[in-house]
């Protein structure tokens, strides 16, 4: 499926996670500083998009989404994704027989 809604996702002044998504990356380019274009993400579908100032991205979002984030809240979400404890799968071993 083609990635079509850009979405950028900012902290507000009140601390609050502020997230907006646009229809077109005209839309997005209207709002935001292009310095760049991605030329190395390992999801084909991102290369060659606008890299902006003030936000880190593109980085895929599901099927249809592309993401940028404010410095901030991706360190923010980072941390919280490190710290996140992931349920370990036991495995079961067959007896060793003597």
């Amino acid at each position: 499926m083609k990635k079509d809604t850009f979405r950028v996702v900012t902290r507000g002044a009140d601390g609050e996670i502020r997230i907006r998504d646009y229809d077109s990356q005209e839309d997005l380019l209207r709002r935001h500083t292009q310095v760049g274009v991605d030329d190395c993400s390992t999801d084909l579908e991102l290369r060659g998009l606008p890299v902006f100032r003030g936000l880190i991205g593109p980085m895929p979002e599901g099927e249809s989404v592309i993401r940028y984030e404010s410095p901030e809240v991706f360190e923010t979400l980072t941390k919280v994704w490190s710290i996140a404890k992931t349920p370990r799968r036991v495995r079961t071993r067959p007896p060793v027989s003597s």
